[in-house]
This record gives structure tokens, C-alpha cells and sequence, in this order.
């Protein structure tokens, strides 16, 4: 397993991080237990969680479950808490499962965090992340009609600077340590950049946006910002929601599968998508490597990347990822794939 320093923090985290959020809803809490055991077993020490978890479905009635049984998994758990890197997040602006659909503000990050904290089992999170802004995102499929003219600066402004004093005292309590964005923009990650000039003790170490080899919204202004600024990318979805397994091809739909429960995978199924991860797996085989490894090393290939996070609905499906962790692309795989992405650029 290799390791790396989260952006400009000491974060050392393994570069696979075990994401969380079907545990509660599609893994039960036995079977997240397990993957949280071996995960750590085989080196991965970066756990990625969020109060409004589980998913696929969301469901109110489940929301803050996955908390739950991570915090379990730390209290009946003898290892040192220093030994994993620990990172979950406040929920943004729309959704009414979590405070009637609150945005965050400098009131709402000190009740989440605590809430987190309390649901976590535990003294301190590691990296504490903004799940979305408050003025809305291009990601999840919004990039085709996303619209920031309807956006007030000084709103933005106002609002930031509220959160980042609120973090700020929550850090030098001791609540958490680093701070981590998601499903940002460039202009938006800026943004805290320059405000946190004020606060030099509060660092953000990283962005968790959408990233795989059918969404590299990320290679070209955030990739810029993450080399200049030193913020690394933890890419989520690295596998389309499954798709790249190439499990969904021929219009197959296995049984309790995501698309069995979520149609279209969130807009990522199309006429066009669905040439692309044809044309992905048949390269796979092409070089004799399972499409979910080339699927995530190629993620792992990445100069701005921090840290790849997977999921895994069953524990077949989770050894199949470990098998995996030490793949390496070569130079000449990495060139037939970019002449796929031309091909394929914008799939959904």
C-alpha cells in the first residue's frame, strides 16, 4: 500500500479509502465491520463517511446509520484512534432528512459536528468536509444546465466567512483537525483559500468531487488550482457507480445491484456512456487486467490525486478491490486511455 500527505497537512493516508455510504442500507453493519477490519488489515488507514449516509436509496428514516456503525466499529476496537484517518461530513443546503434541509452556517457545522462526533464514537475527526455548497454544484449531471448568475457575492461572502470562524473555534477545541471540501468548484475552493489566509492553524487539505474515466471534470481548472495550491483530489465514484465493472453491459441488471435500486446511476447511463465502458473493458482485456483495477489505478495515476474512495455493496465485490490495490498502469496503457477519452470526453 502506498501513502501520501493529505495537501499540506501531516495526513499520511493510504492512496484507496474505504468509502462508507451503503453501510446501513445495502451492507449491513456485520459486513461493514468486515471491510473496516480488512481495510485496516491490508494497509488502508482512510475511513470516508457523512452524517447524511447511507444512500442508494436515501432514505430519511436510515439517515446517520452509517455514522452509527462506524462509531461502533471504533468503540469495540482495541487499535490506537491515531492509527486510522477518520473523515465524515456536514451536509449542505436541500436536504430535509438532516435539519429540515439547513445549508451550512456558522450555527449548523457546530451542531453537526457534534452530532458526528457523538454518532463517530470518538474525540476528534481527522479531515471534516463540507459535503456541497450552499449556492449549488455542477456535479451529480448539473453541469449541463448549471447557472451561477443567480449567485450573490456578498451572500457567498457573508455566509463563508461565518462558517470558517465557526470552524475555526471547533478546530482549536479540538473537534477536528484538518478541513476538506466537496463537490466544489474551482472559484468556490479559492474562495476559502483567501479567507483562510486569516487563520493559518485551520488548513484545507482537500476537494471530494465526482472523478473516474467517464467524469474527469477535474483535469483542467481544479487540477490547476490542486498543483498551485496544494489541495489534493479524493475522488469519489472512481467507478461510475459500478458501471465500469462492465456488470451493466448488454442491459444486464443483477440482483440487488445499484441500478437495481437507482435507475440510470444518477444520469450516468446513456447511449453514449454505454460505448464508452464498452470500448474501457475491452482494453482491460486487452492488457489482461480486471476493469475495476485499471478502472481505479488509472484514478491512482493521477498527479493531483490524494486518495481513490471505494465502496463495495458485498464483501465479494470488496476482496475483488483489494486484489487490486498495488496495480500500477503503464505508460503505454495510459496513452490508449486518453485516446479513448478523446473519443468519449463528456460521457454523461
Amino acid at each position: 500500500m502506498r501513502y501520501k500527505f493529505l495537501g499540506n497537512s501531516e495526513l499520511k493516508v493510504s492512496t484507496y479509502c474505504l468509502g462508507t455510504m451503503t453501510f446501513g442500507e445495502t451492507t449491513s453493519e456485520e459486513d461493514g465491520h468486515y471491510q473496516l477490519n480488512e481495510s485496516l488489515a491490508s494497509g488502508i488507514n482512510f475511513i470516508d463517511t457523512a452524517e447524511m449516509y447511507p444512500t442508494c436509496p436515501l432514505r430519511p428514516e436510515t439517515t446517520g446509520d452509517t455514522e452509527i456503525i462506524v462509531g461502533n466499529w471504533i468503540s469495540k476496537n482495541k487499535f490506537k484512534r491515531s492509527s486510522i484517518v477518520l473523515a465524515t461530513k456536514v451536509s449542505g443546503k436541500g436536504y430535509m432528512a438532516v435539519r429540515n434541509g439547513e445549508g451550512i452556517n456558522a450555527d449548523s457545522v457546530k451542531i453537526a459536528i457534534e452530532g458526528s462526533l457523538k454518532k463517530l464514537q470518538t474525540d476528534y475527526i481527522d479531515l471534516y468536509q463540507l459535503h456541497w455548497p450552499n449556492r449549488g454544484s455542477y456535479h451529480f449531471r448539473q453541469n449541463w444546465n448549471y447557472d451561477p448568475t443567480k449567485q450573490n457575492n456578498e451572500e457567498v461572502k457573508e455566509n463563508l466567512q461565518g462558517v470558517i470562524n465557526s470552524l475555526s473555534e471547533l478546530q482549536k477545541e479540538g473537534k477536528f483537525r484538518f478541513l476538506g471540501l466537496s463537490n466544489e468548484t474551482c472559484w468556490g475552493t479559492l474562495q476559502f483559500i483567501k479567507f483562510l489566509k486569516d487563520f493559518p492553524n485551520l488548513k484545507l487539505v482537500s476537494t471530494q468531487n465526482e472523478y473516474s474515466l467517464l467524469c474527469r471534470l477535474y483535469d483542467l481548472d481544479m487540477a490547476e488550482m490542486s498543483h498551485h495550491e496544494n489541495i489534493s483530489l479524493l475522488a469519489y465514484s472512481p467507478l461510475a457507480s459500478g458501471f465500469l465493472t462492465g456488470k451493466y453491459m448488454n442491459d444486464n441488471i443483477p440482483n440487488n445491484s445499484r441500478l437495481s435500486r437507482v435507475p440510470s446511476l444518477f444520469g450516468r447511463i446513456n447511449e453514449n456512456s454505454t460505448l464508452a465502458v464498452s470500448e474501457y473493458v475491452s482494453l482491460a482485456k486487452k492488457y489482461q487486467i480486471d476493469p475495476v483495477h485499471m478502472a481505479l489505478a488509472f484514478c491512482n495515476k493521477r498527479p493531483f490525486m490524494g486518495s481513490v474512495i471505494f465502496g463495495a455493496t458485498d464483501n465479494a465485490q470488496f476482496k475483488n478491490i483489494l486484489k487490486g490495490v498495488d496495480v500500477v498502469l503503464s505508460e503505454e496503457m495510459m496513452l490508449e486511455i486518453n485516446q479513448l477519452y478523446k473519443k468519449f470526453p463528456i460521457t454523461f
